[in-house]
């Protein structure tokens, strides 16, 4: 029965997809990578949710709040505001340049080296970072929650090499075959089920400590660990509060306002109004976020305490404890939606950027509409394949995979954010700039993270642990060796920035840069953005205030 609800809804999501989109001319370059400009509201705000949500925000995130509480709602909660960014700043601008990839715009706005740069970037982090941590945490939740090794008479990695590899060959069809809009499509279709089936977990989650009551199991949980509720990280936390205001926010808009694989939607809205829409709506349902990721994380906590080898075993442990077996398969078919959705959404970016950015520019420079699509979905298929024989070597990646995702990410996102800001703020600035600056950033972030800090918290543990320091003392002293890496990002942001604007003043552009308007959709902003906007961030601050010691006791 369980098997059957999978695969019922499962095929329900991809008939619709079908139905969507077979009238769909995927022959040409705005058909296939942005599905005709068409999307309205209601699909982008869908996509860009589910594009985001999936088994590593759903396992690593709770694993964080089973071992943090709900300071990790960082990661959640300023994304609504960061989208807010997007859709008042960044979205008018894509769309009145006919954005089709990131890139493009810094190929006009600087050179094609520039955007070949920026596009090489994005295609290895996608290829040695999300793709592989997309399926390898697939696999995991999985294996995990429906006990493949047992059900498959297999080992554990097996079953993790079995899962990945399943997860990818469908998640291919449904983005190199598809293109955007059948990605966008299915999205949409699966972010509801996932709306209902990740509040459903916290629901019987919280239901199982009320003996029946969610309510009466919410009051135990906040007067059982009242450490948890606390919104104000300190510095030996994964999130201290003061990174909030460094590069918290930094990442936050490189995430939702210039990666390709998240942006790619707004992209292709039919206007900015609707783009703008989609984005808000987006933003409002994203300060739901915690109740899905980090809630069951402490639910988790309350639960099985101390006793999960790894905290990032708490989400589908939980899910297995407290989730009624006629719902595991419908859960079962929504997760792997979410799963699909973060690895077809990458992937179809990554067909983006290769067809658009490199094939055209540097393979074939007379190549037809049709012939960038095909080389595009070549090369999505090879890129697909090299992910799952990566994705389950990540096995032996340390605890904790969804900081270091974001830790990781860091070598190029603050590079390109940086190019991107100063490239759309200055008219000066030259080409050699935005190569300099983004050599820069990649290099001295990969020195800082993976050089100097190991040296620095190795020094300094072994000191803490010849004088006999252990336990919380220790891990303050490691958090104080070292700069937080969100605050080393904030660092070389405005690094690069004053090295990009003195080399704009010693050596400015002959002529100034001037974004031009392409006609390819109509750019009228919505007459609401900023007052839905204001109300955004307002909500998310009173959140914080609300979690704060001060009204927490």
């Amino acid at each position: 029965m369980q098997f059957l609800t999978f695969l019922g809804f499962t095929t329900l999501v991809a008939v619709i997809a079908y139905l969507s989109t077979r009238n769909n001319n995927d022959e040409t370059s705005d058909g296939y990578f942005l599905g005709g400009r068409s999307l309205t509201a209601g699909v982008i705000a869908g996509s860009l949710l589910l594009t985001n949500l999936s088994t590593e925000q759903l396992i690593g995130l709770n694993g964080q709040a089973f071992t943090e509480g709900i300071l990790v709602m960082a990661w959640e909660t300023l994304a609504a505001i960061a989208m807010v960014v997007t859709a008042i700043f960044l979205l008018p601008r894509y769309l009145k340049g006919g954005l089709t990839t990131i890139p493009q715009f810094l190929g006009n706005r600087y050179d094609k080296t520039t955007k070949t740069i920026a596009s090489a970037l994005f295609l290895s982090g996608y290829v040695v970072v999300l793709l592989p941590i997309v399926l390898y945490s697939g696999a995991v939740a999985f294996s995990a929650m429906f006990d493949l090794p047992t059900v498959l008479g297999i080992s554990r990695i097996q079953s993790i090499w079995a899962a990945v590899w399943a997860i990818g060959i469908i998640g291919s069809i449904y983005a190199v075959f598809g293109g955007l809009k059948a990605v966008a499509v299915s999205d949409s279709v699966n972010a509801v089920g996932l709306l209902i089936g990740g509040i459903m977990i916290p629901i019987f989650g919280l239901s199982y400590i009320g003996d029946g009551s969610v309510m009466a199991g919410f009051s135990e949980l906040m007067s059982s660990h009242p450490e948890k509720f606390n919104s104000i990280g300190d510095s030996a936390a994964s999130v201290p509060f003061s990174t909030i205001f460094t590069g918290m926010m930094l990442v936050q808009v490189f995430y939702w306002g210039t990666n390709q694989a998240i942006i790619q939607r707004a992209l292709a809205a039919k206007n900015l109004e609707e783009g703008q829409k989609g984005l808000l709506l987006a933003s409002f349902i994203k300060i739901l976020g915690p109740l899905i990721l980090v809630i069951p994380g402490m639910i988790a906590f309350h639960i099985f305490g101390d006793t999960l080898e790894k905290a990032d075993e708490a989400y589908p442990r939980l899910v297995a404890e407290v989730l009624p077996a006629s719902l595991v398969g419908f859960f079962a078919a929504v997760l792997f939606g979410a799963i699909l959705s973060s690895f077809n959404s990458a992937l179809n970016s990554s067909v983006t950027l290769f067809g658009v950015d490199i094939y055209k520019e540097y393979f074939n420079k007379t190549a037809s509409e049709k012939q960038i699509v095909k080389a595009g979905k070549t090369f999505g298929i090879g890129l697909a394949f090299l992910a799952m024989f990566i994705a389950p070597l990540i096995d032996n990646a340390p605890d904790g995979l969804f900081g270091y995702l974001q830790e990781v990410n860091g070598c190029y996102s603050i590079p390109i954010l940086t190019i991107i800001v100063v490239g759309y703020l200055t008219k000066k600035v030259p080409a050699i700039a935005a190569k300099i600056a983004v050599l820069s950033g990649v290099i001295f972030y990969s020195i800082s993270q993976f050089i100097l800090k190991p040296n620095f918290i190795n020094k300094a543990v072994a000191k803490a642990e010849s004088a006999g320091i252990t336990g919380k003392e220790l891990d303050y002293i490691k958090a104080e060796a070292y700069p937080h890496f969100l605050h080393v990002m904030a660092i070389l942001f405005v690094l690069n920035i004053i090295i990009m604007l003195i080399i704009g003043q010693l050596r400015p552009r002959t002529e100034d840069f001037k974004l031009q308007y392409t006609n390819q959709v109509d750019i009228s902003p919505w007459k609401y953005v900023k007052q839905v906007g204001a109300l955004v961030c307002v909500i998310v601050i009173l959140i914080y205030v609300y979690f704060s010691p001060l009204i927490m006791g």
